[in-house]
């Protein structure tokens, strides 16, 4: 699982997949969105954390299309979908990889670009909890997307519009914590929903992945 979970970090990392490519997208939406709105503090301060949830969400959303797509067309998904290793397994380690090269990342560059959205101070730990929270979620259900539309030509616009309808609560609630922290409010509530967003399609979306895959192999 370690050898498979190294492969899929280097071919992210090849195909242009990786971590550059939802940083660049997520700092282009932060720059925008002042020239759109305005550049008055408190209403940059008043909608940072929804802009900032949203361009992630959007940044992961990318390279969803490339977590099957590289598999499927040299033959490597068929290899593998018929190694000793559980098809649920290998689903794991690619969303895992998906979130490592592309959630992770922007977890980690938040922060950064929560400054530039004039996002209150106190704000700041609880928008970097709620991506480490949610990210996981965003990579598992888009890699259930991708084992629907793997095989498909082009089939990136059908994979969008077949995962941002399952993001909506992992945005709504991600963006809610990172609200009420940035007003001081307690986030209990949004950060509890959020955990058990996460853990439950971390526990069950991998099965429904794998048995979408063992019937698009056949």
């Amino acid at each position: 699982m370690i050898a498979l979970l190294m492969r899929d970090l280097r071919l992210a990392m090849r195909a242009g997949g990786g971590f550059g490519l939802g940083l660049a997208f997520f700092l282009i939406v932060v720059t925008l969105v002042p020239f759109g709105v305005g550049p008055e503090t408190g209403l940059l301060a008043r909608i940072a954390p929804g802009i900032l949830w949203l361009g992630a969400l959007l940044a992961c959303l990318l390279s969803l299309d490339r977590i099957l797509a590289l598999d499927w067309e040299d033959g490597s998904l068929d290899l593998l979908a018929t190694s000793p290793l559980p098809l649920e397994g290998i689903v794991t380690m690619k969303a895992l990889a998906h979130w490592i090269t592309t959630g992770l990342p922007l977890v980690i560059a938040s922060p950064l670009f929560a400054v530039l959205m004039s996002l209150p101070g106190a704000g700041y730990a609880p928008l970097v909890l709620s991506l480490l929270l949610g990210t996981p979620a965003l990579s598992v259900i888009g890699t259930f997307g991708a084992a629907l539309t793997v095989g498909i030509k082009r089939g990136g616009l059908l994979l969008s519009l077949l995962v941002l309808p399952l993001y909506v609560p992992t945005l709504i609630f991600g963006a809610e914590m990172a609200r009420r922290g940035a007003e001081g409010a307690d986030t209990t509530t949004p950060m509890l929903m959020l955990a058990g967003i996460s853990a439950g399609v971390i526990a069950l979306l991998p099965f429904a992945s794998a048995a979408v895959l063992r019937v698009n192999l056949r």
